[in-house]
């Protein structure tokens, strides 16, 4: 069941592939510990559900945004079976959604960028891709989904803009800064041919070394490997948030950064926010005679 339910993702709600990786692996331990508590799909309740995410958070002591995607996952999978004609109710949509705390995403400084991005050794063709992938990622603030499945035939180069297909197949325009055009014209020009070599063509614009698709786990890798040269901490991830951070804290509009990173809901980037709460809390430290 859970190999329909993941066709029904990919095929039927055209959902993203970090979803169906999210999703379905989640629905596969769900599966099992219904057989090991000897319950069946057909039949299990919305308590039965909620005995389920209070193993699942207690067992492995998950925070309240990790359990939120169990449920997130278990209504999907349960409208699935609804509309597969297996069962007539979803047992799951009287569950309650935990209150989620509001995280303060971690960034990195200007400096730390800048520290990240020259670490990267450029004597061969994948130091060059790492760069340009790096800073293309920072400076358009795109998620590494994003940047993975980057098609050659979404730069528009000659505009400085890229066609970016996000979440929800959400498309929107972005520009490119200098430095990450740069990078990426030098990238295609001298790195991607040499990364290419003898493989089939393909459209994706950052290739592994054996000529496909850099996967976004092979971004997460090549990062890990980059940070820890500059001896930094952070994710792949961080770079979006310092992209944004970076920019409310350089006076651009909150509504402009939604578009940017393509937010369907203005909630979602007011996260961001806390750099001004930042920057109050240090006048007020370096200028208030109580501070």
């Amino acid at each position: 069941m859970a190999s329909e339910y993941s066709g029904y993702l990919r095929y039927s709600l055209r959902a993203a592939e970090s979803t169906v990786d999210t999703y379905v692996p989640e629905i596969q331990r769900f599966l099992s510990w219904l057989e090991s508590s000897g319950l069946d799909v057909l039949t299990v309740g919305g308590t039965d559900l909620e005995s389920y995410a209070a193993y699942r958070g207690a067992s492995t002591d998950l925070d309240a945004g990790t359990i939120a995607r169990i449920l997130s996952s278990l209504r999907s999978f349960f409208e699935f079976i609804r509309v597969s004609g297996y069962r007539e109710d979803n047992p799951s949509r009287d569950m309650e959604r935990p209150k989620m705390r509001r995280r303060i995403p971690e960034v990195f400084d200007v400096d730390e960028v800048e520290k990240i991005l020259e670490s990267i050794d450029l004597s061969k063709p994948n130091g060059i891709r790492d760069r340009a992938l790096f800073e293309l990622i920072y400076s358009c603030g795109l998620r590494v989904s994003e940047a993975a499945g980057l098609e050659m035939s979404r730069l528009l180069l000659s505009e400085g803009l890229l066609r970016i297909q996000g979440k929800g197949s959400r498309e929107r325009l972005v520009p490119l800064g200098d430095e990450a055009e740069h990078w990426l014209k030098l990238y295609l020009r001298e790195a991607r041919p040499l990364l290419q070599g003898e493989a089939p063509n393909t459209d994706r614009v950052f290739l592994n070394s054996r000529g496909g698709g850099l996967s976004r786990k092979g971004i997460w890798k090549r990062f890990r490997g980059v940070a820890d040269r500059a001896a930094l901490k952070g994710k792949t991830h961080t770079l979006r948030h310092s992209f944004a951070t970076h920019l409310l804290r350089g006076g651009a509009d909150l509504r402009s950064v939604q578009e940017l990173l393509g937010h369907a809901d203005i909630c979602t980037t007011q996260i961001y926010t806390h750099v001004d709460e930042d920057d109050l809390a240090d006048a007020h430290k370096r200028y208030h005679p109580r501070g």
